[in-house]
């Protein structure tokens, strides 16, 4: 990592890990390659991984004694901070050379601020990464599996909650960002308390903005500056739609919508069914009774 000790403001990048190293190994190559001129602490947290993450010199590796999921590990992580800003990265993210650089200086005139890069899939194609604060009438529109093969038009992107201004080259604030990648003043994160460690995986990083939007702290969608992400990586994908489930529910009864949400999702589940019978009478192989009681036993029966 080439960098000139004192010139700018230092970046303490946290990495959590869990499974596979290669990822997370390639992303600290990447790391190491930066042209930067400020100061740059790297530390990987190890979730109680099933393979421990091995040690790197000019990296801090932190092993965790138990799986917490993502929030907890970012904790771990932002806990030994002596630089001014925090930056979070997916382990199966992938940054070219002056990544850090370019977003930090991208960032400098919206601080204090949660700052987002421009997510772009494996194949270069963007992800939404600014989004609306999440709502039930989003979450319910989604949970329609008649409405996904329209999923490509602009109004439905936004009747999930994307916010479709918010591409690559665009720089604006918006009500959140996407947790792959995020930038955020080491003392504002402290200030509120880090990440909320009841959510396991998903919405952490929704809960954490909406915190800090309350204690007059925007999000900035950055897509001036991009990164490569992966996604699912460190996640077991048999379980990545309970824990999404879970999260989301955590999330709504914090913010005071969970009745609303559970009886939007079953009503929506009541409707998925009559259209998956129909479909199952033409010929389709679909189990509507099987599938009906799956959504209901993840918006009921709650997990965590």
């Amino acid at each position: 990592m080439s960098d000139e000790r004192g010139t700018g403001s230092g970046v303490h990048v946290v990495v959590p890990h869990y499974g596979d190293p290669t990822p997370a190994l390639d992303l600290i190559r990447d790391l190491q390659a930066q042209t930067v001129r400020r100061p740059v602490d790297v530390v990987v947290v190890d979730d109680a991984s099933p393979e421990p993450f091995p040690d790197i010199d000019g990296v801090n590796v932190v092993h965790r004694r138990g799986n917490g999921g993502f929030g907890s590990a970012v904790n771990t992580g932002a806990a030994s901070s002596a630089q001014p800003f925090l930056l979070v990265l997916n382990s199966d993210v992938r940054i070219g050379p002056t990544f850090l650089e370019d977003l930090l200086t991208a960032a400098e005139p919206w601080m204090p601020a949660v700052v987002g890069p421009a997510l772009l899939d494996a194949d270069g194609t963007p992800a939404w990464s600014g989004r609306h604060f999440p709502r039930a009438s989003h979450q319910v529109v989604e949970w329609l599996t008649p409405l996904a093969r329209f999923r490509h038009h602009r109004l439905l992107h936004e009747a999930v909650g994307h916010d479709t201004r918010a591409v690559p080259g665009a720089v604006l604030p918006v009500d959140w960002v996407v947790g792959a990648a995020l930038l955020v003043p080491t003392e504002v994160f402290r200030a509120v308390g880090g990440f909320d460690e009841g959510y396991y995986m998903n919405s952490e990083e929704v809960d954490l903005q909406r915190r800090l939007r309350d204690a007059g702290v925007p999000s900035v969608y950055v897509g001036s500056v991009s990164l490569t992400h992966a996604g699912g990586a460190s996640s077991d994908p048999g379980s990545r739609r309970g824990w999404l489930v879970d999260s989301r529910m955590r999330y709504a009864r914090r913010w005071g919508f969970d009745r609303r949400l559970r009886f939007g999702l079953t009503a929506a589940t009541t409707l998925n069914a009559v259209v998956n019978t129909g479909r199952r009478l033409a010929g389709r192989p679909v189990a509507p009774l099987a599938t009906a009681r799956e959504e209901l036993r993840l918006i009921h029966g709650g997990r965590r």
